[in-house]
């Protein structure tokens, strides 16, 4: 008898059963079965591992510093008395820059640049509406553009490529920008203090007004609704200009 024959044979005494359907047996069903299973585990466990790094990438990105961090404002602006006192205490900048040292064309750059810093801040302080968010990006740039400048005015062997990066930089992340060459200047107060004994006390005043505008800087982050922060560190920040500028007589 054929294979055929046993197996229409073998599902006689069944066909009266409803529902029953008899199925051969195969000696590979379980082996692809196992198969299927490793494949689908292997499958899982790697897409486990990498949303698990997605993760992990996401949780650091959130907890950059904010030099990484977008320029964000509240296009509504300011209470009125706070206004004012950001405006005011923007005007120093503006001062400084017109009372700068002009030796020669780096320095001309820069104290032209502290007025723009000057004249950026208090057009934002003083703004409403849409146009805030922009004004708030010249802000943050004019600053940038500031460090960039003295940094250029103190030292003429800067790298060609860092400020061509710093160049670059600029108009995308001016935070970034502006923390990299204020270090370069505090270092370059403090040498250049060390060497010359007369401006020890500007250095000191420096470093204090410095500590203490970092201080109100991250305050003013941390409690952006309590008043007159920004215009303390305004405050702090025209000292610690105005002490660096020594460094150009």
């Amino acid at each position: 008898m054929s294979l055929d024959g046993s197996l229409s044979y073998s599902k006689q005494p069944l066909d009266g059963l409803h529902g029953v359907r008899l199925v051969p047996h195969s000696p590979f069903l379980s082996e692809e079965y196992s198969q299927h299973e490793d494949a689908s585990h292997s499958n899982y466990s790697t897409t486990a591992i990498g949303a698990g790094q997605r993760l992990l990438l996401q949780r650091v990105w959130q907890q950059r510093p904010a030099c990484l961090r977008p320029i964000h404002c509240c296009i509504h602006g300011e209470h009125f008395y706070e206004a004012v006192a950001n405006v005011l205490t923007s005007l120093p900048f503006i001062a400084l820059g017109i009372q700068a040292p002009r030796k020669n064309l780096n320095s001309k750059i820069y104290a032209n640049s502290l007025i723009g810093v000057g004249v950026a801040s208090s057009l934002y302080h003083s703004s409403r509406g849409e146009i805030r968010k922009y004004l708030r990006w010249a802000d943050y740039t004019m600053i940038a553009t500031a460090t960039v400048c003295l940094s250029r005015a103190l030292r003429n062997e800067n790298p060609k490529l860092l400020m061509l990066a710093s160049a670059l930089a600029l108009p995308v992340q001016p935070l970034m920008v502006t923390a990299v060459h204020t270090g370069m200047m505090e270092l370059a107060f403090a040498k250049r203090a060390v060497k010359d004994p007369d401006l020890k006390t500007a250095h000191n005043l420096h470093t204090l007004s410095s500590i203490l505008g970092g201080a109100l800087f991250i305050a003013d982050d941390v409690f952006p609704n309590t008043p007159f922060l920004h215009a303390g560190w305004h405050l702090a920040a025209a000292i610690g200009v105005g002490t660096m500028n020594k460094l150009l007589e």
